[in-house]
């Protein structure tokens, strides 16, 4: 008997090749969609709208596989709107997208997985999973195709949803992609690719927060390292650190956002150099393996998702669940709330939450 694979089907080219070539590898697939955002206005997000259901159902009937759409609204409020909102107001930025493949992908599509008899969920994620054939241990590695590699968004898997997950597109490029989807007449070959968060169409977090916390963002001062006021700010929520643009503020050299003060709400302001850490704390840390590899390693680390990667030390606690990290060189914009990922070579460690100053 076949195994039983659902496949995430966002609308897009990446997951509908994703279904094509686990159907060729022999499973039984089902697809579906997960919708997970309607605006209060009738406004749709960017990666769940009609449109999209209507190309991911469009490929799997050409497929031939069963389709359905999961409405996971209320799950997404809860678990990624709400937070998002509620980090900004304490001053930390977050990424939806990680919490979104964290508690959406691998949490509650896990779960209809398993009610509908699945073996495995596939992604149209670029990252690879390979086994240890010395400790039967899972293993996320990097995409071949660095500059579409996702692995970053994905620290936060464990060894059983390796197990029972399939990245048809880790060994591939974006071209072999949109060529192969337009050999098979999928409508949405040269579809472009979504790059927005998918609840704030517009891109202004200061109204998203406002809308979905119900708070306005309250004005207070920008100031320099030393305390002195250097304007005012529209409310901490609109800014984060490293930023430069949209600060309002003519000075004698570029200032950037060097931290969120929210017990006095204040922006701190500095020069360029002034956004460069050595150190940082990371909390919350998934390790890919179940378990720490040992309480003091050095390895690679991304502080964001497009940020390249430093040598660093990591200095690990007893229980695994934080670490210092000591970069080899200074890092611009470290930022609390971001994620902060371990690599070895091509392999994820893990990775953690960077925690803000104490």
């Amino acid at each position: 008997m076949a195994l039983k694979a659902l496949i995430a089907m966002s609308g897009g080219v990446d997951s509908s090749v994703a279904a094509l070539i686990t159907k060729q590898a022999g499973y039984e697939c089902v697809g579906c969609t997960m919708r997970l955002f309607d605006g209060e206005d009738g406004t749709e997000g960017k990666c769940c709208s009609l449109d999209d259901v209507e190309d991911a159902r469009s490929v799997a009937r050409r497929l031939g596989m069963p389709y359905y759409v999961f409405n996971f609204t209320a799950d997404f409020k809860t678990a990624i709107i709400d937070k998002f909102a509620g980090y900004y107001l304490r001053g930390l930025t977050p990424n939806p997208c990680i919490d979104c493949n964290r508690y959406m992908k691998f949490g509650k599509l896990s779960e209809r997985a398993a009610v509908l008899g699945c073996d495995k969920i596939v992604t149209g994620h670029y990252a690879r999973i390979e086994q240890d054939p010395a400790s039967g241990l899972y293993k996320l590695k990097k995409a071949l195709d660095p500059a579409k590699d996702q692995s970053y968004v994905l620290y936060s898997m464990d060894q059983h949803q390796l197990e029972h997950t399939l990245f048809p597109l880790g060994g591939m490029d974006k071209k072999e992609v949109r060529a192969i989807a337009a050999e098979n007449g999928f409508l949405n070959a040269h579809k472009p690719d979504s790059q927005d968060i998918c609840f704030i169409p517009d891109g202004d977090v200061g109204a998203a927060v406002k809308k979905y916390a119900g708070v306005s963002p309250e004005p207070g001062d920008f100031v320099d390292e030393d305390g002195k006021v250097l304007g005012k700010h529209g409310g901490i929520c609109k800014y984060t650190v490293g930023q430069r643009k949209g600060l309002g503020i003519a000075y004698e050299y570029p200032l950037y956002v060097k931290k969120i003060d929210v017990a006095n709400n204040r922006v701190i302001l500095g020069g360029g150099g002034s956004v460069f850490a050595r150190e940082a704390k990371v909390r919350d840390i998934n390790w890919i393996s179940g378990f720490a590899p040992g309480y003091e390693i050095e390895c690679s680390v991304r502080v964001r998702y497009h940020a390249p990667e430093s040598k660093a030390r990591l200095k690990i606690s007893p229980d695994g669940k934080t670490a210092d990290v000591i970069f080899e060189s200074p890092q611009r914009a470290v930022t609390p709330g971001q994620a902060a990922v371990f690599y070895n070579g091509d392999e994820v460690l893990g990775g953690g939450e960077i925690a803000p100053e104490n």
